[in-house]
């Protein structure tokens, strides 16, 4: 068993070879809590579960960092005189964390905050500084910038030189030797909240974001870790200027770089200029929470999603797909001495798939063979085959985080509302076994073909009577 991913770096899927035997240690970029998460954030977040779930599988223990920038230039932007920039930042990092709850998202292991490591990120500055790498501007300002020119090594994660990069626009560029050198502290400005500055050698400032997740990671992995990621987005600047800062800084930082792909709507990326941006509220809303993390999942993590109108109805064909079986498995194995003897382990091609860099539509492909094969079996009677395959399924959506059958996913068949209607369908299913015992076939079919124009199915078996919506 060997899991391969793509490395950015590298630009080449490559084998993984963990640090420590047996551990590993990702850390990976998560929202500035500047306004509400939209399903590009979803996305992303869903994308380093998966990878965790699976490396999990593998044997592997994993711990999972991921921040929340929780200052920045447009944490502070957004802020007004009713809601100062904390409290902004902590509403919207709640609703991140309601996204992801939404969606089964493990929790992370760590999960910092920015402001809570402000005295990590001056340390690694001030080794900068002693390097040779950084510099205090000269205009009084506070300001402390990473010197390009300085770290040859600069734009190898994008495979960029630097007299082809544009120039850094994170901080004013009037005490810059560089235009491309970025900032690593930004002295306070005038109208800018007293609480949004912290002392440091070089005046009352704020760290600048590049530092932040340098200071993080190391803070939570230590120097060296295993897996980065991140949303491609991030690659540049935000990512080059982590590696060039925490190398330049002594550290070895991150063995592997790992980007996921983007969200488009009808074939336009997301922006606020199109207006075609879709908020994670908004999208959870649009069908149950397990076919939003089919759909978002589905793809390979580094291509680009395209939502588009009946996009979630495929999702949701699908995901009923495989609680159809389950189901009826369940019923026809209860009682049997097949009942809970299926292993639970992946199949081969399965398991093939995910090793290959995350190959999750492929792997999707083997879950729904099983199902078809095993449906199959099931009107066979073939209930052997039936659990053998009822085991490898479950195994796989565990995996995957999609298992219909999971009590996370229960909650919204437990509402009123589907309560009402299963007391409804339940005694109507006993008026017509009723009915069936008494020869009264008229009043039986009668009860069907009703329950059938409802949109709902029955299904007879030696364990009685079943009913599922279509």
């Amino acid at each position: 068993m060997t899991v391969r991913l793509y490395d950015s770096r590298a630009q080449a899927v490559v084998d993984f070879v963990p640090l420590t035997p047996g551990k590993v240690g990702m850390y990976v970029c998560g929202p500035t809590v500047q306004s509400s998460p939209h399903i590009g954030h979803l996305r992303s977040a869903l994308v380093y579960d998966i990878w965790r779930r699976w490396l999990n599988y593998r044997g592997f223990d994993v711990t999972l960092v991921r921040n929340v920038t929780d200052i920045d230039d447009k944490v502070l932007d957004n802020a007004t005189e009713n809601e100062l920039w904390w409290a902004l930042a902590y509403r919207v990092e709640l609703e991140f964390s309601s996204g992801y709850s939404a969606l089964g998202i493990l929790p992370p292991t760590y999960e910092p905050r920015a402001t809570a490591s402000i005295p990590q990120m001056q340390e690694i500055i001030g080794r900068l500084i002693e390097r040779g790498h950084a510099y205090s501007a000269t205009d009084d300002s506070g300001d402390v910038y990473f010197d390009v020119q300085s770290w040859p090594a600069y734009g190898e994660l994008t495979r960029q030189k630097a007299d082809d990069m544009v120039a850094a626009t994170d901080a004013d560029p009037r005490a810059k030797r560089d235009p491309r050198d970025f900032a690593l502290w930004k002295g306070s400005k005038p109208g800018e909240p007293e609480s949004a500055s912290w002392a440091s050698p070089w005046g009352a400032g704020r760290p600048g974001w590049h530092i932040e997740c340098s200071a993080m990671s190391s803070r939570y992995l230590g120097p060296a870790f295993d897996i980065h990621g991140g949303g491609l987005d991030l690659r540049f600047p935000h990512h080059e200027n982590e590696l060039a800062q925490s190398t330049a800084a002594g550290d070895a930082f991150a063995s592997y770089w790992v980007h996921n792909g983007l969200v488009n709507v009808n074939g336009q990326k997301m922006s606020k200029s199109l207006g075609n941006s879709i908020f994670a509220a908004e999208f959870l809303a649009m069908a149950p929470a397990l076919v939003v993390r089919y759909f978002l999942g589905a793809a390979h993590y580094r291509s680009t999603i395209d939502y588009h109108d009946g996009a979630l109805l495929e999702a949701e064909a699908a995901v009923e797909r495989i609680e159809s079986f389950l189901t009826r498995a369940d019923r026809r194995l209860e009682g049997t001495r097949f009942a809970g003897s299926g292993v639970e382990l992946v199949p081969d091609a399965f398991a093939d798939a995910m090793d290959d860099d995350l190959s999750v539509p492929q792997a999707l492909a083997v879950l729904h063979e099983t199902v078809r094969a095993a449906n199959t079996a099931l009107d066979d009677g073939d209930l052997a085959a039936v659990a053998q395959a009822r085991g490898a399924v479950l195994a796989m959506v565990e995996v995957l985080g999609i298992n219909p059958l999971s009590p996370s996913w229960r909650a919204e068949t437990d509402a009123p509302a589907h309560r009402a209607l299963a007391s409804l369908v339940d005694s109507l299913l006993a008026d017509r076994s009723a009915a069936r015992a008494g020869k009264d076939f008229a009043t039986a079919d009668r009860i069907r073909d009703e329950l059938a124009a409802a949109g709902i199915v029955i299904e007879d078996g030696p364990n009685g009577s079943h009913w599922e919506l279509q």
